[in-house]
């Protein structure tokens, strides 16, 4: 069996902490720009990294076609 109790005890933990400095608990969610603005930036550098760019550009290119006959 997994043993959860040293999680628990972080998560309680952290609650304290962030109780005694009067932050806020997060509630693991954020607002979908916010995760845009999180990903953009290593998607573009994996992109041009791996030649992404070309791949998009082939794949719209045949979407555009398609949709063109």
């Amino acid at each position: 069996m997994v043993e959860t109790s040293g999680r628990t005890a972080l998560r309680a933990q952290g609650r304290r902490v962030a109780a005694a400095l009067g932050g806020q608990q997060s509630s693991g969610t954020r607002h979908p720009l916010v995760a845009v603005a999180m990903v953009l930036p290593l998607a573009t550098v994996l992109a041009v990294v791996f030649g992404g760019w070309e791949a998009v550009w082939t794949q719209a290119s045949s979407v555009v076609g398609m949709l063109g006959r």
